[in-house]
């Protein structure tokens, strides 16, 4: 069995997604799609949207054969780690392919732009030392030194775009992990990244469409840009929680958090660093809600993603010492499967070269008690009080 491997978050899964899994599908000729998902806690530092689970089930409603989580520690990390994660996971199941969709829509730029990194790698290097001495955030600083590089030459990647950005860090992975997967990727259509949804248009961004909701519309009202289950799905997380995730959410609990620890504990916390500490304790005295806290905090130095990822480790108590500790995912969690997806497994279960883990209670190292842990802390932001769920809820099997 051929098996195509993607990279997701599904938060929340909508027609956009659906067309990334069947053109990988297709693309790759492959009879399945196993899809790695971020769990509870996502890339640029947020709760998620909805829980694992109820994405799990959009994601199988839609034609996704296996569904993976990806740990904490490689979902909430920078792009090079998230990558290297969700890489390091498809190669253990043994995918033949991985396909990410880009705003570059070929393969190739991504290619010539990993070789011309890989060969100048010192001149990289410096030229991003000498952009970071000007104050300038490290995101920006990686962008000048390549621009730097490639000066204007046609045939490579352009790394201002979010996903192109993702899909590099994906093939710079795969090689490092030597990894025999081929790489494709498929061209991202509909809005971009971070557009508010337009009516007319039936692919909406994830980000386009959280904000709708938390500026007032209802599920129904949104149904036109996610498939059916989706939405069904959605109506039951907002009955079970009354709402969706969000730092407005969460903000009450890491406002305590934060000033319950000070700024000297901070510090211990990942990716806490150059002092920052002392502006997020001096902020969460001052800011009654999230986004006048993030406002005081963010700066050309520290860009809202970065902050919003030390917020997450400070949430969940993630420590530098927690993230050193880690180099490569120990299991394989499964979230849910379709019957082909469940053949898949039994077929190459000999071939898989991590555990595969489909109870919590079996989540006995310290990257598995991390993620039982962040889930807890995502249902007591939701204001759930059952914090049982992550160890009574089985694969979701889609028959």
């Amino acid at each position: 069995m051929k098996a195509v491997g993607i990279i997701v978050e599904y938060n929340p899964f909508h027609n956009g997604h659906l067309h990334h899994a069947k053109q990988a599908r297709a693309e790759s000729n492959a009879d399945l799609v196993i899809a790695v998902m971020s769990g509870q806690f996502l890339q640029r530092g947020e709760p998620a949207f909805a829980d694992k689970w109820a994405r799990t089930q959009m994601a199988l409603a839609a034609g996704i054969d296996l569904v993976i989580e990806l740990p904490y520690v490689y979902a909430t990390a920078q792009a090079s780690d998230f990558a290297k994660g969700g890489i390091a996971l498809l190669d253990a199941l043994g995918c033949d392919s991985f396909c990410f969709g880009s705003e570059q829509g070929s393969i190739g730029p991504f290619v010539n732009s990993h070789q011309l990194l890989t060969e100048r790698s010192v001149d990289y290097q410096r030229l991003i030392h000498e952009a970071i001495q000007t104050g300038i955030s490290y995101p920006k600083a990686l962008n000048n030194a390549y621009q730097s590089l490639i000066g204007t030459q046609q045939d490579f990647a352009d790394l201002t775009q979010p996903n192109n950005i993702l899909g590099f860090h994906y093939i710079e992975a795969a090689h490092k992990a030597g990894s025999s997967m081929e790489p494709l990727t498929i061209q991202r259509i509909g809005a971009n990244f971070h557009d508010p949804i337009e009516a007319g248009l039936p692919i909406a961004s994830a980000s386009g469409i959280r904000n709708a909701f938390f500026k007032g519309e209802s599920v129904e009202d949104l149904s036109s840009y996610m498939p059916e289950a989706s939405i069904a799905s959605l109506k039951k997380v907002e009955k079970q929680y009354g709402g969706f995730g969000s730092w407005e959410q969460f903000y009450p609990l890491l406002r305590f958090t934060v000033l319950r620890e000070g700024p000297e504990n901070l510090k211990r916390f990942a990716e806490i660093t150059e002092g920052i500490e002392n502006l997020i304790y001096q902020s969460a005295k001052r800011a009654d809600d999230f986004e006048a806290f993030i406002s005081l905090i963010k700066s050309k130095r520290f860009t809202r993603t970065r902050i919003q990822r030390m917020l997450t480790h400070i949430y969940t108590g993630f420590t530098w010492e927690q993230l050193r500790s880690f180099d490569s995912p120990s299991y394989i969690r499964l979230l849910g499967m379709s019957g082909i997806g469940r053949r898949y497994l039994n077929h190459k279960k000999k071939n898989i070269k991590l555990p595969v883990v489909s109870r919590a209670a079996d989540l006995n190292d310290t990257m598995g008690q991390l993620d039982i842990h962040a889930t807890a802390m995502y249902l007591q932001g939701m204001g759930s009080i059952d914090l049982k769920k992550e160890y009574t809820m089985p694969p979701i099997y889609w028959g």
